[in-house]
């Protein structure tokens, strides 16, 4: 059990954190291993997300739970503010790595082997354009065309800035100790959140078409763009679920307008999640 020394809270050991390790590593391994055709990978990947998404709710009940029973103190607020802080902090550097990789692909290696240093050109692949984006030298992507930026991925864009306002909304109505408004704006942004990821799985579903054929496999561009928008779905599928997990809270009465890190938390990432997706908007889809 947490237990208080001098008014400093001391938290039990915790299986949870092993078990998340658990959890992401299996998604990790298995969908490495999908992606290299291995037969047990789809699976070993699934099991692996319903491993984090059990991890997720187990981990979140024990701190509700605590929470509720005011084992907390001003200091282990903090502590959770630094956490999350920090959190965020490697999730900044985590797409930094993913950006990192897209410039570095348009700015210096496609360049390079197109004529910037003209013995490699010449040397390694005569007559290739440095353009972008590229199916790869010698075509070795296969032909793709490109999504609209202005259809799916403009909507998608429209709805998350919209669930950035709507959640804002609802934490208004918490400071205001408006329950009914404070439920109704949560509910707002799960709808958004969800509704983003029904139209990226459309996206996915036609770009893996005849007509655009962009796929994983489609050169530098493909696998760029499916890392950084997939691992982005991702996030917002996690946040959906903290969202929904922190709607019910809020319906519960669990938050009150000087005691709601919970809350403040979950609006910290999905503010996160949205500022990523304006950067992706601009240098995966216009630029």
């Amino acid at each position: 059990m947490s237990e208080a020394h001098g008014g400093y809270y001391i938290p039990h050991g915790s299986h949870w954190p092993l078990v998340g390790s658990v959890g992401l590593t299996t998604t990790v391994v298995g969908f490495a291993s999908f992606l290299n055709g291995a037969g047990f990978g789809m699976n070993m990947m699934l099991a692996g997300l319903a491993i984090t998404v059990f991890m997720m709710f187990g981990w979140f009940g024990t701190v509700i739970r605590e929470s509720e029973a005011h084992m907390y103190n001003s200091q282990v607020d903090k502590s959770f503010r630094w956490g999350m802080s920090w959190f965020i902090f490697s999730e900044v550097m985590f797409f930094a790595a993913f950006f990192g990789a897209l410039f570095y692909a348009r700015q210096f290696s496609v360049p390079f082997i197109g004529g910037a240093d003209p013995g490699t050109n010449e040397l390694l692949w005569k007559g290739y354009e440095a353009i972008w984006p590229t199916n790869g030298p010698a075509n070795v992507g296969g032909e793709f065309n490109l999504l609209d930026p202005w259809k799916i991925p403009a909507l998608n864009t429209l709805l998350l800035l919209s669930s950035g306002v709507t959640i804002t909304f609802a934490h208004w109505a918490l400071k205001k100790g408006n329950r009914g408004a404070l439920v109704l704006w949560m509910l707002a942004t799960i709808a958004l959140g969800v509704t983003f990821l029904g139209f990226q799985i459309h996206e996915y579903s036609e770009a893996y078409s005849e007509h655009y054929n962009l796929t994983l496999e489609s050169g530098i561009y493909g696998s760029t763009f499916f890392m950084l928008t997939g691992f982005h779905g991702f996030h917002v599928t996690v946040g959906a679920i903290m969202l929904t997990v922190i709607m019910l809270r809020c319906a519960k009465g669990h938050f009150t307008a000087d005691h709601h890190f919970g809350f403040e938390a979950v609006a910290w990432y999905w503010h996160f999640v949205d500022v990523v997706w304006l950067g992706l908007f601009i240098f995966v889809y216009l630029v």
